[in-house]
């Protein structure tokens, strides 16, 4: 694993690589974690397309890898020593993976645990997306009651927090969250979480990742879903708790857990794009009315409202350039 701090991107596409360094290409990336080897099907194109994340503690990656069986030998837990724990999420098709001589057949939305310290074999039978988080085992050992029970279980889909698990990561890598060093280890500890919850953790660890964990992947999971549809009129605490899979009462919960009602974090989201369109060259010929309303406001007396207790200003002052108003 990486440092405390550091932190690493890699792209991995065969789009426009000749067919014949394709395998060349995947082997090589194989060989940065876990040892492993790549088992080709003749005749058969190898084709792989994922995002991988190298993070203090944690190694995720999104994508796919289509054409080739992953394998881990005996040889390779020799060679490298490596313990730690991978979950392994089908998103879309089918995968394969084979371990303790149990073989696991994944469907769309499940997922399972394999151990790096342990022989195993990995392969997509359709095309599809998977998504797969590594950690040290020492870390999410003492979160649950015995992980190696874990080891090659199937997770159903509607196991409690796989979906969120899966939409969080998914939303760090969106959202290139993982930039930022305090989102980076926020982040990460709080997909460790998540993961000992999904793994069926002891009481204590199930207390800290709802607090911890799930409390703050639901919380931004909703704040994305806001920022991306602020403009939406009906846009209300009713749609993004569904959206987020919990009740209305809960979600205003957590919003006033971190300092802010719902409301007031909407409208905030609303006036920050107000705020730019106002002083963006861009927009200068369309009324503050149209503005308001493209940003979500029903009403404009509202509006302006709003506005002025915000920056102290009328929209029409942040369009003049007026002196002395801050910038959104």
């Amino acid at each position: 694993m990486h440092g405390k701090d550091e932190f690493s991107i890699l792209n991995i596409s065969t789009r426009d690589v000749p067919k014949g360094k394709r395998v060349s290409m995947v082997r090589e990336f194989y060989g940065r974690g876990p040892r492993a080897e790549i088992e080709v099907k003749e005749g058969v194109a190898v084709e792989a397309s994922f995002t991988c994340h190298a993070l203090p503690e944690a190694h995720l990656m999104l994508g796919s890898l289509v054409g080739a069986r992953i394998v881990r030998a005996r040889q390779h837990l020799i060679a490298d020593g490596d313990d730690s724990l991978t979950l392994f999420v089908n998103r879309s098709g089918t995968i394969g993976v084979a371990s303790r001589g149990r073989d696991a057949l994944l469907q769309p939305g499940e997922a399972v645990l394999a151990s790096a310290g342990e022989e195993a074999a990995l392969e997509r039978f359709a095309d599809g997306e998977c998504l797969t988080l590594r950690v040290p085992r020492r870390i999410l050992g003492p979160m649950t009651v015995d992980v190696d029970d874990a080891v090659m279980r199937v997770i159903p889909e509607h196991v409690g927090g796989l979906k969120l698990l899966v939409d969080y990561a998914a939303a760090l890598v969106r959202e290139n969250a993982f930039a930022n060093p305090v989102l980076r280890q926020l982040g990460v500890s709080h997909l460790h979480d998540l993961l000992a919850l999904v793994l069926d953790p002891t009481e204590e660890a199930s207390a800290v990742a709802e607090q911890r964990g799930a409390r703050a992947a639901r919380l931004r999971q909703a704040k994305l879903f806001i920022v991306n549809n602020y403009w939406r009129q009906d846009l209300s605490v009713t749609i993004v708790a569904k959206e987020c899979g919990v009740t209305p009462r809960y979600l205003q919960r957590i919003f006033e857990a971190d300092g802010k009602t719902f409301s007031s974090f909407l409208v905030e989201q609303r006036l920050r794009r107000a705020h730019r369109m106002l002083r963006g060259r861009e927009f200068a010929e369309r009324p503050v009315s149209s503005i308001a309303y493209d940003v979500g406001f029903g009403d404009l007396s509202y509006f302006n409202r709003c506005f002025r207790r915000a920056y102290g200003v009328t929209p029409t002052d942040v369009r003049n350039g007026a002196a002395g108003w801050p910038t959104a």
